[in-house]
């Protein structure tokens, strides 16, 4: 005999809070469901079993019931919040964006352990190619937030993530993580449940917020946590795509593929990628459009497919020299896009083992991004430059670049940094059995470091 379901006493208390009737609840719950397209006949009994524990929702109920208390409370309440959530292992399915961003930054503000244990998925690289914009977009368009939202709360936003990613680059993901994503679940993201002026400004919100996700995503990525970075970037996907369905939700899909090429797992990266040039192209400025071409070259490489891969080689470099708009807040997040463009052509060319051509996009890319600003930049691209050297057989240069490395990754707390260390070890141990120049010494302070 199976064991009786416990109440739902977070559910019982929200319902409270907001002080009405089950039957009144179940009346706006069909009517979320009838924004969405889909009708119900959710009655007060129905929700008097949600709350006794004898039945859970099914389907995307349990979003339209949050939704319903949300709106007769004045603030986002959650599915996690109502007890709907149906383990801590679990990430967060909130179709809606708005309420997914506050579940992943509440997460992560708690430690609540499927952030730090969520695996990343090649199927969940894809997810912008079969996205179905409509059903978040009638949702979203339906709040009705009593907060008027100004310039100045979009602005501030952008501060923020400006101000946090400097200090991304310079101190490691691990830096302000918390302080991060605690403002963007209870701050930023709520704020796009508010009113606005104009159309304009709402759209500025959602790419505000947008950025702010994808940093967040960043942070996760730089600490080896993909699962989670992911989940960050599929929902700062879906926050973009209501702010610019062109160039920045581009951007966020590049961002998906960037990812997954990073982890050498290039299922779908094409598709993805040729889907955000398609969306981009006409839309974004030269620089951004450059860094498109780089992430589609790379995933071409990654494949095999050496003559797409060198024609978008090709693309970035002339996009790179087109004067026209300034580049957007979105894609200046990554930094320099000369800089960036160089140091992923060296990527692109290594998986085509040209690693003469690699070591002076290496070097380039050195060049062009300012070693204090990006001290985490210079840190990997030291490391690259070392493999570089060594698939050469320049065993002194090799160790010298890769010291480097060690010496600027002091106090960085990046999963990123360490492991590029660590991937250098085997090799160090061959140079120091052949008595190369250093390797001992880099060899052993490469332990010290890694301990």
């Amino acid at each position: 005999m199976a064991a009786p379901r416990s109440p739902n006493s977070l559910l019982r208390d929200v319902i409270e809070e907001v002080g009405c009737t089950y039957d009144a609840l179940a009346r706006d719950v069909r009517r979320v469901a009838a924004e969405n397209g889909e009708i119900l006949q959710t009655n007060k009994s129905a929700i008097s079993h949600w709350v006794n524990g004898t039945r859970t929702p099914s389907g995307r109920m349990g979003q339209y019931l949050a939704e319903a208390l949300s709106r007769r409370a004045g603030r986002v309440i959650t599915r996690t919040e109502i007890g709907l959530q149906v383990g801590d292992v679990e990430a967060p399915t909130e179709s809606d964006p708005v309420l997914a961003v506050i579940d992943l930054g509440r997460a992560d503000v708690e430690r609540r352990r499927f952030l730090t244990i969520a695996a990343f998925t090649t199927a969940g690289v894809a997810m912008p190619l079969g996205y179905g914009h409509e059903a978040s977009a009638r949702m979203l368009r339906a709040r009705t937030g009593t907060s008027l939202v100004g310039a100045e709360d979009v602005d501030v936003v952008r501060q923020i993530t400006a101000a946090f990613s400097a200090a991304d680059e310079r101190l490691g993901g691990g830096h302000g993580l918390t302080t991060v994503t605690a403002y963007l679940a209870d701050t930023a993201a709520p704020m796009l449940r508010g009113r606005f002026p104009n159309e304009a400004l709402r759209r500025a919100a959602f790419g505000a917020v947008a950025e702010l996700a994808y940093l967040a995503g960043w942070k996760h990525h730089d600490l080896g946590q993909e699962g989670a970075a992911q989940r960050y970037y599929q929902v700062g996907y879906q926050l973009a795509y209501e702010a610019d369905p062109h160039g920045h939700a581009a951007w966020m899909m590049r961002s998906l593929a960037h990812q997954a090429l990073k982890l050498r797992q290039p299922y779908h990266c094409v598709d993805l990628v040729e889907a955000a040039l398609r969306r981009g192209l006409g839309h974004v400025d030269g620089q951004t459009e450059a860094l498109l071409h780089i992430t589609h070259a790379r995933a071409c490489a990654a494949v095999g497919e050496n003559a797409s891969a060198s024609r978008a080689l090709l693309a970035a470099e002339d996009a790179l020299l087109r004067e026209g708009s300034p580049q957007p807040s979105y894609s200046l997040l990554s930094g320099p896009a000369a800089g960036t463009v160089a140091s992923h052509t060296a990527k692109a060319l290594t998986e085509m083992k040209d690693f003469v051509g690699t070591e002076q996009q290496h070097r380039d890319a050195l060049a062009r991004w300012d070693p204090v600003k990006f001290k985490r930049v210079h840190v990997l691209t030291y490391a690259d430059l070392g493999d570089s050297l060594a698939a050469q057989a320049r065993a002194d240069e090799a160790v010298a670049a890769w010291t480097q490395a060690l010496v600027l990754m002091e106090g960085m707390a990046s999963d990123r940094t360490h492991k590029a260390i660590t991937s250098i070890r085997s090799t160090l141990a061959l140079y120091r059995r052949r008595r190369v120049p250093g390797a001992a010494d880099l060899a052993r302070r490469a332990r010290e470091v890694l301990a």
